[in-house]
């Protein structure tokens, strides 16, 4: 639900919910503190423990999301290493395999540059990730010809191997784009810092206190939530996986080949 919103569009979700939740909380904090016998102390306990919980599920969210896009960088270098790997063996296999080899991986290269760029399981992301894929399929047949032209030679099989390793680097790749926070825990964070932040602006209201800090609070709150949402979504918000790995091994393509075939 929060991937697919735009930068502006939940930036305004957040700041409705949680800052709504506080200003409601200082409407109410103003009734109770007219009214004679009221006790703050009360209330206090309850968003001190409130506050403690809410900190907890922040920091496991934000966690989770810090995990998720470390593992998107890695990946990245990862299946860029395993391309230029594939493509340096490929500059040993005999001819007309090599050609087409070295051309066809310069396609993928620039697929994967491409599909970097792309917001996941849009119509664009899901067009490159199809195109790879064919890419994948004729490179595959590439090497079975080289094998079966050279099926005691050393070059062909050690080029298998990574090319076997570079279709699963683009598949571990894939799904790691596609694998977020779960829903309930996003909703669980918000839901719970609204809570605890409504109470604590009824708590600082009963005390006198209650606009300017309120607003600090939410502000923060606001901010940790915006950050934790943003770093699960790859090439959508401000936090984005930088593609850089790919376009420089996509660009050392375009040198001449380091090594002759046989």
């Amino acid at each position: 639900m929060f991937f697919n919103m735009s930068t502006l569009t939940l930036v305004v979700v957040l700041f409705v919910i949680v800052g709504g939740t506080a200003a409601i909380g200082v409407a109410i904090g103003h009734v109770l503190r007219d009214r004679p016998g009221a006790k703050p102390e009360t209330i206090g306990v309850v968003q001190g423990t409130l506050l403690g919980l809410v900190g907890l599920l922040l920091a496991f969210g934000l966690t989770m999301a810090v995990g998720r896009y470390e593992a998107r960088r890695g990946l990245v270098v990862a299946e860029s290493n395993a391309i230029g790997t594939t493509y340096l063996r490929a500059q040993l296999l005999a001819e007309p395999e090599r050609t087409t080899s070295l051309s066809l991986l310069e396609m993928y290269g620039d697929e994967t540059v491409d599909l970097a760029q792309q917001v996941p399981d849009s119509e664009a992301f899901d067009a490159d990730a199809a195109r790879i894929e064919e890419l994948q399929r004729d490179l595959w047949g590439a090497a079975g010809d080289a094998v079966t032209a050279d099926p005691v030679g050393t070059a062909p099989r050690l080029y298998l191997e990574t090319l076997n390793d570079m279709i699963d680097a683009h598949t571990d790749r894939i799904t790691s784009l596609r694998n977020r926070v779960p829903t309930p825990v996003i909703l669980l964070q918000l839901a719970g810092s609204a809570l605890a932040l409504g109470v604590l602006s009824v708590y600082l209201t009963m005390l006198g206190r209650g606009l300017v800090t309120s607003l600090a609070a939410g502000a923060v709150v606001i901010l940790i939530l915006f950050i934790s949402f943003d770093l699960d979504r790859p090439q959508r918000g401000f936090i984005t996986v930088p593609p850089a790995p790919l376009v420089a091994v996509r660009a050392s393509m375009d040198q001449p080949p380091a090594a002759d075939g046989p």
